[in-house]
């Protein structure tokens, strides 16, 4: 009979080859340009927001580089951490677990209702705290149902694309999620994941009228949310007429355009905008874009704007290079989320696109989206080195 040493050794030693197994590495360099341009708005995103949050975290807290620090501690360390083992663990690991990460992310997503454990700011109740530690779940939503439709849509074959099995099941998956959101509510969030997931629906090739309806669905499911809320009404409003109620519902974008403007061809210089004193709204999350324009003027801004273009070339280059489906329907998820909320925030700060609430990716303040844009960004440069 064999010694408990002899079973315990083999018991470890059978874990350490399923771990091994889990993150071996196979031959293949990442996409440098993805990386270089992912380092490259982690710094100007750590850059900009000393600048914008050193006032508002000296006036709060008495100390400077407060609304910093916490970004780095919360949001870059781990999401660091969390991309890096996104990087190496194999893509297979999240094909099958995709449904079961999504189904985590909806119980955390439901428990932003719930007394004591749900937070609520501003009117929405977005976040999950326990005690000093909380994250908002929404944002990771966009990264779990991307990958989840991405091993769903993977999974369907030439049999399985009847229009009860793929279309109507997508609207049900999609509907449960929006109800979550809206109750929430996180429209803006909502946006993305819906814009994201229409897009993969297409790309996988579905029938294109299945499309269409999906356009036709969420166009009315638009109008039916402006009409339940005014204010979001008010923004379509003041997109129409940037001049109607400059001190009331245009006070934002209006100083936006002045930030934007201010900063001329070179900028004012880092750290030296003047609109971070409280002239604009929400300086730290939604608009600070407008800070970046006007502390590094159009240069910068355009530097910015390449940079985000750069993402989206390469993340699609990426998905072209697949045979896999599951890959190519992540990497086109995940290449369009980024873009699409980088893009239509940079559009929403100039006028072109009504006012979102979008956060800039990689710049904006906040733990959880920087956590989990990182850890989706980790899982393409996974798949552009297989």
């Amino acid at each position: 009979m064999r010694s408990e040493n002899e079973g315990g050794n083999e018991t470890i030693v059978s874990l350490t080859n399923m771990l091994r197994n889990l993150v071996k590495d196979r031959r293949g360099q990442p996409d440098i340009f993805l990386a270089g341009a992912v380092l490259a708005l982690i710094i100007l995103g750590i850059l900009i927001l000393a600048s914008v949050s050193a006032s508002l975290s000296e006036e709060r807290f008495g100390n400077t580089y407060y609304f910093l620090n916490h970004q780095i501690v919360f949001g870059l360390i781990p999401g660091l951490i969390l991309g890096f083992l996104a990087f190496r663990v194999r893509l297979d690991f999240f094909k099958k677990w995709a449904p079961a990460l999504l189904l985590v992310n909806l119980v955390f997503l439901s428990m932003v209702f719930l007394p004591k454990i749900g937070s609520e700011a501003g009117g929405a109740a977005r976040w999950v705290s326990f005690g000093l530690f909380s994250f908002q779940p929404s944002e990771f939503l966009k990264l779990t149902f991307i990958l989840y439709l991405a091993a769903w849509l993977a999974s369907r074959t030439s049999k399985t694309r009847g229009f009860s099995q793929t279309f109507i099941a997508f609207l049900l998956v999609v509907g449960i999620i929006s109800l979550f959101l809206v109750l929430q509510p996180d429209i803006s969030t909502l946006g993305v994941i819906v814009i994201s997931a229409a897009l993969m629906y297409f790309l996988a090739q579905t029938p294109l009228w299945h499309s269409i309806l999906i356009i036709l669905i969420g166009g009315g499911g638009l109008l039916a949310l402006i009409k339940l809320a005014p204010y979001r009404l008010n923004r379509l409003l003041v997109f129409l007429n940037p001049e109607i109620d400059p001190m009331g519902i245009g006070y934002q974008i209006k100083q936006a355009l002045i930030t934007v403007g201010s900063g001329g061809l070179f900028g004012l210089g880092l750290g030296l905008s003047r609109q971070r004193y409280g002239f604009l709204p929400q300086s730290m999350s939604d608009s600070i874009f407008a800070i970046f324009a006007e502390e590094t003027g159009f240069i910068g801004a355009a530097i910015l704007i390449l940079i985000f273009l750069l993402i989206l070339w390469r993340g699609f280059r990426i998905a072209k290079r697949k045979e896999d489906k599951f890959s190519q329907l992540a990497a086109l998820g995940l290449t369009v989320w980024v873009c699409l909320q980088g893009f239509t925030n940079l559009a929403a700060m100039i006028g072109i696109l009504p006012l979102t609430g979008i956060p800039l990716p990689f710049v904006s303040y906040g733990g959880s989206a920087l956590m989990s844009e990182l850890i989706g960004m980790g899982i393409l440069l996974n798949i552009s080195r297989r």
